[in-house]
């Protein structure tokens, strides 16, 4: 387990998102004690696209990062008019037979940002919220905010703040608080960590039930004025606990009702039930004074075996390629088969950038990050071409303990990556870098 300072720079890394090495495994097949997922559409190259010479040069790519040891297990999905390719390598757990399948579940982390998103949309949509109104209605404990005139400053230096929030500063990260990526001696950060607010990687267990969380929130100064710049993190928990009180039902419950289940998600939750606990993967991190990767999270018994007391909207939610895939694509074609949980607009809405070019150069996560991309609601979009992949106007978001998803609308492309490895830094590790770069190589029109 973590602890010390590697404790912290692992949490602070993750947030942005064994010594053998596994033999990797390029087969998608299941064991008969495990349910087969909905087949993949057989569709030729000509009509999708999907070159096989680079999509097998793109499976033998990922699995060396298995066999070098340097990622316990993975899935990778390529989706591309109707074609679905899924490949997996490794081990759900190192040092046991236990080889990942197209139906582990992994912790998503901040994949879960962009469902939460959507829940707010299904609100926005019914009238129940509104874009531009303050969440003070809703969320009283966050009325009438105090702003510190310096946010590595003293509690008692405020000034106050310049308007309410509202719920778009939340979908786009502008609600004056969130992640800072300072030393941590700052009096603001050792407050919100002695509160337990949420300032790293996911720690479930470690969370207060939502009221409590909010109410402890509501005791903070802001760090910035509201609007004023892009804050990581803590808005989408705070629009957690915002649809929960508006739709009137625990927000796990809203997700799983209005979102899960007319997709078809249906391994996708703040946890994992007992019956499905040994499709689990066990979570690592890097310890960088070991060299090793080292457990963070086990299945059996770990943070994600029963329900939270804070279904987290940031970073709790657990899913497979599958259903995320479904995600996927009711965000890129407006609907999953005929199943539609919101309109066009809002998905248009929720794939535009959002920020001010002022806000821009004041924020991000990593230097110069939105000289590239810009923000929508709780996901990032590419704004400008740099790389191989990623045309303009591609979105989505990672996970900081070892996940990413991307969908392009120029291509018509779905890439997602699931691993059990956390991220080191903000940076993307070479893992999925390769894995985007090979995704998009293997299209061939």
């Amino acid at each position: 387990m973590t602890n010390g300072v590697d404790r912290r720079t692992f949490l602070k890394g993750a947030a942005a998102s064994a010594a053998i090495a596994a033999p990797s495994t390029m087969s998608a097949q299941k064991p008969p004690s495990r349910p087969e997922p909905p087949p993949a559409s057989k569709k030729t190259q000509s009509s999708t696209g999907l070159s096989q010479k680079g999509l097998t040069r793109m499976n033998g790519i990922m699995a060396g990062y298995v066999d070098s040891g340097e990622i316990p297990g993975l899935v990778t999905l390529v989706s591309r008019r109707g074609q679905v390719e899924v490949n997996t390598a490794g081990l759900e757990k190192l040092g046991e037979n236990n080889p990942v399948q197209r139906d582990t579940i992994f912790r998503i982390a901040s994949m879960t940002k962009p469902i939460t998103a959507a829940a707010t949309m299904i609100l926005i949509e019914e009238c129940a919220l509104r874009l531009d109104e303050p969440v003070d209605r809703h969320l009283p404990e966050l009325a009438n905010r105090r702003v510190l005139k310096r946010p590595d400053g003293r509690f008692d230096d405020t000034v106050p703040a310049k308007r309410p929030i509202t719920v778009r500063d939340l979908l786009t990260f502008r609600m004056g608080f969130g992640l800072m990526f300072t030393p941590p001696d700052a009096p603001i950060l050792k407050a919100a960590n002695e509160l337990q607010i949420g300032m790293g990687a996911p720690m479930p267990a470690s969370m207060p039930a939502p009221d409590e969380w909010i109410r402890r929130l509501g005791t903070l100064p802001l760090m910035h004025q509201p609007g004023e710049m892009w804050m990581y993190n803590t808005p989408a928990d705070v629009l957690g606990v915002l649809i929960a009180r508006v739709s009137g039902q625990p927000f796990d419950v809203f997700l799983r009702e209005r979102i899960f289940g007319p997709l078809g998600m249906k391994d996708t939750d703040f946890s994992v039930p007992q019956a499905k606990i040994n499709r689990l993967a066990t979570s690592y991190w890097f310890n960088p004074q070991s060299g090793k990767l080292e457990v963070f999270d086990e299945a059996d018994g770990g943070q994600w075996s029963h329900p939270p007391a804070f279904p987290s909207g940031s970073g709790g939610l657990v899913s497979t390629v599958d259903d995320y895939a479904a995600f996927s694509d009711m965000m890129l074609n407006s609907r999953r088969g005929g199943e539609r949980i919101f309109s066009q607009r809002s998905i248009d809405l929720m794939r535009t950038d959002q920020l001010t070019t002022e806000q821009k150069a004041i924020s991000g996560l990593t230097p110069g990050y939105f000289d590239t991309h810009g923000w929508g609601f709780c996901m990032s979009v590419i704004t400008k071409r740099t790389d191989i992949s990623g045309n303009v106007g591609a979105f989505g978001w990672n996970g900081g303990l070892g996940t990413s998803w991307y969908a392009d609308p120029k291509d018509g492309l779905t890439t997602i990556l699931l691993t059990q490895r956390a991220w080191s830094s903000s940076n993307p590790p070479n893992v999925c870098l390769d894995f985007w770069t090979s995704a998009a190589l293997a299209i061939e029109d």
